[in-house]
């Protein structure tokens, strides 16, 4: 898998220009989504490198992931004349990122992609590291495959529009990375002040937390070893997405992963010897900032159901990322169903629910 350019923004305008630059092509798409289009696409309506741009808009939310705005996007290329030379923009959240990667890599056998991510969820996770997909069946990311973009255009200017909710579905990932790397790191993601957001501050730790990431996809591109560390609190946390999901009442995708966290470091402790204090810091940390799914004992067997559909497991065994410390990966961990209901059982007592 080729490798992406990652560039912090300190021009957009400038750096965009650039990015479009090295991708001859004989069309301009700009896919964005009906939040995107009204928040972010005014930054970037006056760039004189997409004057030309045709545009594609897509409902909003996660519900939109699916095969139906997928179809929509292949015939909106089509019917604009697209051609195995084009390029599209992908301007939004994960979804756009998610769902235009996927759309820009089987049209025509693929076409070019630039990322312009405008949550701090996808700046760190979804448009990095070259995984595309859609929702399909009632699964998180089922249907996809690995495919870069050419470039990936950060700029926090764009989370200046996101609320704290959203701010802080991207936080999960970004301390997700710090349970992966260093103490340090972790540290100061703990003691990042959510009530006066230093966005200056926070692209510091964008760019860490990017090249965390860069640096574990560049040494295993299609998650065969280490890439498998950037799914801890994922097992865990997509089932709840899922189970929200399946309830109506869909949660954001930081939320189910810090809840998972919850639960996988507690297996860690149990396994692998993760600290208890950390352990007690990490979980504080994510009960004051993002409260609790509810769910009772009635639903284990139906988490359990969505864990065993989990991408990352082999031949009928439910695979897991442990710590035994922070920045010790234990990738491939298995648990058996007994060992998941307990976790559940403390997801319950430590977070009241």
């Amino acid at each position: 898998m080729s490798k992406q350019e990652v560039i912090i923004c300190h021009n957009l305008n400038e750096n965009l220009n650039k990015a479009i630059a090295q991708c001859p092509h004989d069309k301009l798409f700009i896919l964005m989504d009906e939040h995107t289009r009204n928040l972010c696409m005014p930054i970037i309506a006056g760039f004189a490198c997409i004057k030309e741009a045709t545009l594609i808009c897509i409902g909003a939310e996660d519900v939109h992931k699916n095969m139906e705005t997928l179809a929509y996007v292949w015939k909106e290329l089509g019917d604009n004349g697209a051609s195995r030379h084009s390029l599209l923009i992908n301007l939004g959240g994960g979804m756009v990122t998610d769902l235009g990667g996927f759309a820009a890599s089987t049209f025509k056998r693929g076409i070019k992609y630039i990322n312009i991510p405008t949550t701090l969820l996808a700046m760190v996770d979804a448009s990095v590291g070259g995984k595309t997909g859609i929702n399909f069946n009632g699964l998180k990311n089922e249907v996809g495959v690995f495919s870069p973009a050419e470039s990936v255009l950060i700029d926090t200017e764009f989370l200046k529009s996101l609320d704290t909710k959203n701010l802080l579905s991207g936080y999960a990932e970004m301390l997700k990375h710090g349970l992966i790397s260093t103490t340090a790191h972790w540290a100061e993601l703990l003691n990042f002040d959510f009530q006066t957001v230093d966005y200056k501050a926070l692209q510091t730790l964008v760019a860490k937390s990017v090249q965390i990431k860069e640096n574990i996809v560049e040494q295993d591109p299609y998650e065969k070893g280490i890439r498998k560390a950037l799914n801890l609190g994922h097992t865990v946390g997509h089932a709840f997405e899922s189970l929200a999901l399946e309830n109506n009442h869909p949660v954001l995708h930081g939320y189910a992963v810090a809840w998972g966290v919850v639960c996988e470091l507690y297996f860690s402790h149990l396994k692998v010897g993760f600290p208890k204090d950390k352990l007690r810091q990490t979980i504080q940390f994510i009960k004051e900032h993002y409260g609790v799914l509810p769910f009772d004992c009635k639903q284990y067997d139906r988490l359990y159901e969505f864990m065993t559909h989990d991408k990352k497991n082999s031949a009928g065994i439910i695979n897991f990322t442990l710590l035994a410390e922070v920045g010790d990966i234990r990738i491939n961990q298995s648990a058996t169903k007994e060992e998941i209901m307990d976790m559940l059982d403390f997801y319950r007592e430590s977070m009241g629910c």
